[in-house]
């Protein structure tokens, strides 16, 4: 049998780089908020914990890269993502005669697959080598049962993103010119099958709208949801509550980040001229949150409940 691999000699599109920031930010990301969750708010061993964890992911993102083909050098060789299928290879072991089954299943979307996982291993036992010792050392304010939980907590989450990234890394990742065409087309079916159904056509609705989901959007949803959580359980709701700590406006700012990030990941910056501008939607939604907070305020809904308004 004729073998049909080839190297793979071509550079990630920017897209691709973009998805494995995503997925490179995920623990990184997780380690702060775990941090932050339980280091209590008089601890003064949160920020040594949240430099130790952007260490650990830089350096393991850079080992990371070191050890992938080209080895030693801060670049790789991609094969270009055709299809959703490139993805999950070993469902699609070819069958010649309908009875035996072919096992030749290859990465297709090398190295966007397997770089991920290599990296989450390297995030994994960097942490355990650096973060134990750095909490022993410096949480003196927390209890003994409460030192070594954010280390726990990466250690839950870390198989988590690693089955998410072995189930779903496609689903998250492709958004390739033949999904654009599927979603086109499906929308057209839809438009149609509507003529003929009557607009309560649920089913047809979902699928067309679930084909516009990807992990860009998913940076967006999450951003504004956890900005917006944030800014309500800090009972920020002016300008001068804002700039009262600075640890709100380092927050604020990494989730500006955030907001730039998705839309960058979405424009993909093809047209500069028109998508350079999106990136002044970025401070939107915090200036709305600020803006309408005192008009949502539950005691103020309270009482004018209470005096019949």
């Amino acid at each position: 049998m004729q073998k049909v691999c080839e190297k793979c000699t071509e550079s990630p599109e920017l897209y691709d780089w973009l998805y494995l920031g995503f997925m490179a930010m995920l623990p990184l990301v997780l380690h702060w908020f775990f941090i932050e969750w339980y280091s209590g708010k008089k601890s003064s061993s949160a920020l040594f914990q949240h430099i130790t964890a952007l260490l650990e992911c830089s350096v393991a993102a850079v080992v990371t890269l070191l050890v992938s083909d080209p080895v030693g050098l801060m670049s790789i060789r991609s094969c270009q993502v055709q299809m959703l299928s490139d993805w999950y290879t070993m469902l699609y072991n070819p069958s010649p005669d309908y009875v035996t089954t072919l096992h030749c299943t290859q990465e297709a979307v090398f190295p966007l697959y397997t770089i991920v996982l290599i990296y989450y291993a390297f995030c994994l036992m960097l942490m355990m080598l650096l973060r134990p010792l750095l909490v022993k050392k410096i949480a003196c304010g927390l209890g003994k049962s409460d030192r070594f939980k954010s280390i726990y907590a990466a250690l839950y989450f870390f198989p988590i993103l690693t089955v998410l990234q072995a189930v779903g890394g496609g689903l998250l990742c492709e958004y390739s010119m033949e999904a654009t065409q599927w979603r086109n087309n499906l929308h057209i079916s839809v438009e149609i099958e509507a003529l003929h159904t009557g607009p309560n056509n649920d089913y047809a609705f979902v699928s067309a709208c679930l084909l516009d989901y990807a992990f860009p959007y998913i940076i967006l949803v999450l951003s504004l949801v956890t900005l917006a959580v944030y800014m309500s359980a800090s009972e920020i709701q002016s300008f001068k509550n804002l700039v009262a700590k600075k640890k709100r406006l380092i927050v604020l700012f990494s989730h500006w980040l955030l907001h730039a990030y998705g839309i960058i990941s979405i424009s993909r910056l093809d047209q500069l001229e028109k998508d350079l501008p999106l990136l002044a939607l970025v401070p939107g939604p915090a200036l709305f949150y600020l803006l309408t907070a005192r008009f949502t305020e539950p005691s103020r809904i309270l009482s004018e409940g209470g005096n019949g308004h």
